[in-house]
């Protein structure tokens, strides 16, 4: 799994979340030319959590939001910006935990473990063919060269992590 920031405001009401991720679905498909939006959910300040990426949110549908690791991943975008500094809403990141732990849990993972996945090109971190271990819950940054999620939202992985393994019921 793996956790993005949208680079949007972050001041906004969540009744105009629709809105904004209306607006992020026609800058990736008109702008960038893909079929859908890139991430697979969203999740908003209020944490509320949106289906992204058609398919069927309880279904292994491949994205379009880390390259080089977008098969067997699931991304998931914080709308907002999370650099240094930021907030990063409680109500967001407990959200993010409990979709961790439910979409994690259909396949048996533990949120608090690594996992090796192959790039599939050389534009990620990784040269196409490298395998790559990363945490289970990884921030866009570990997979590709970018600054997303920022550094305030990659500072609230390891607990989002924790939380996940809670929800699931796993112990230390």
């Amino acid at each position: 799994m793996f956790v993005h920031h949208t680079d949007s405001p972050n001041g906004y009401d969540c009744a105009e979340t629709p809105g904004i991720i209306r607006r992020i679905t026609a800058d990736q498909t008109a702008g960038r030319h893909w079929d859908d939006i890139g991430y697979n959910f969203l999740v908003d300040r209020c944490g509320t959590i949106y289906e992204g990426r058609a398919g069927g949110a309880d279904r292994p549908v491949t994205g379009a939001h880390t390259q080089g690791f977008n098969h067997r991943t699931v991304g998931v975008a914080a709308i907002g910006t999370f650099t240094q500094g930021a907030e990063v809403p409680e109500a967001m990141t407990e959200a993010i935990a409990r979709l961790a732990a439910w979409k994690l849990g259909l396949s048996g993972m533990d949120p608090r473990a690594d996992v090796r996945l192959v790039s599939s090109n050389g534009k990620s971190r990784f040269e196409k063919g490298e395998t790559a271990e990363l945490p289970v819950i990884a921030g866009h940054d570990d997979g590709f060269r970018t600054d997303c999620p920022g550094a305030a939202l990659k500072a609230h992985l390891p607990l989002i992590r924790e939380r996940a393994a809670q929800l699931q019921g796993r112990t230390a």
